[in-house]
């Protein structure tokens, strides 16, 4: 049986370079177990970044710690829908204070796991804390640890209207303009002001394309950052194979070594006996040619 939210928990609990590897193997484990629809929700998991993996990490480790932010977070929601400016600063100074302590934290997690986050990193994680913040749904997922991707770029909390009866009042009426020059189609018309409600939607549009301008650069980053990751796993995989083939070649060179030292001894020893067994022999042979000339002498004598 393949438990897809255990599967979830356990890749995005990996450090990014490990992530596709391991959803791989779940995928063809469960295709094996012939759990085709597992397979495919196990095989449409993202890796995430290495900022979204920072801020998983940190939300594992501390529970309590990404407990107390979203609850800031809900605080800033309800100060934003009363309106409650005092409030809103209040919880946005603290907001910044706690994610910077929250960043720093999560740095030097990774730092024990590996990972070392650079800069660049670092102020996406920030904007990732920041997002799960004003998304709940994100915010969620990221205080199981599971969050795939940084939530959509938000410019405060613009999708939440005020509760009721908190309305501000309207702005003054702006000056009158000075009397325009007349013509006989009476006086020029002011052109008309853009409304506050017409200003605020106007802004949305814009914070929502530039959000999925950056979702998309967001995504071609990711799907580089796969191809490079997997460039980076066969060129493991071969240093891999070839430390293994000098590692080999070390033991050879080493048996090599150890043998020719023990022909040097073998060929030192021949080389004494050699020596020795030349001197016996021209000993033996010095006798014998003394026995001779002894047994020489005693003909002589004995005629």
């Amino acid at each position: 049986m393949v438990n897809v939210d255990a599967v979830m928990r356990e890749l995005y609990g990996l450090v990014p370079a490990e992530f596709t590897a391991a959803r791989d193997a779940h995928v063809s484990g469960a295709r094996k177990e012939g759990r085709t629809g597992e397979a495919k929700q196990i095989a449409a998991l993202r890796k995430p970044g290495l900022a979204v993996w920072a801020a998983n990490l940190l939300a594992r480790h501390d529970p309590g710690q990404a407990a107390r932010l979203l609850k800031l977070g809900e605080g800033l929601r309800e100060a934003h829908r009363n309106l409650d400016g005092a409030v809103l600063r209040d919880l946005s100074h603290q907001q910044h204070g706690v994610i910077g302590a929250m960043v720093r934290e999560a740095a030097r997690l990774a730092g024990q796991a590996g990972q070392d986050l650079s800069e660049s990193v670092q102020r996406d994680l920030v904007q990732t804390l920041h997002g799960v913040l004003s998304d709940p749904k994100a915010g969620k997922a990221w205080r199981e640890g599971v969050l795939a991707k940084a939530p959509d770029m938000t410019v405060g909390f613009t999708d939440l209207e005020p509760a009721p009866g908190t309305t501000p009042s309207p702005p003054p009426p702006p000056p009158l303009p000075p009397v325009a020059a007349r013509s006989g189609a009476g006086e020029v018309p002011a052109p008309p002001r853009p409304t506050r409600k017409g200003e605020g939607e106007a802004a949305r549009q814009s914070a929502r394309a530039e959000a999925r301008r950056a979702a998309q650069v967001m995504e071609k980053a990711e799907r580089a950052l796969e191809a490079t990751e997997k460039e980076l796993e066969q060129a493991r995989a071969g240093l891999t194979a070839l430390d293994k083939k000098i590692a080999d070649l070390r033991e050879q060179l080493g048996e090599g070594r150890r043998e020719r030292a023990r022909l040097q001894a073998a060929e030192q020893t021949a080389r004494a006996q050699q020596r020795a067994a030349g001197r016996a022999a021209h000993a033996a042979h010095a006798e014998s040619v003394r026995a001779h000339e002894a047994l020489g002498r005693g003909d002589t004598d004995a005629g």
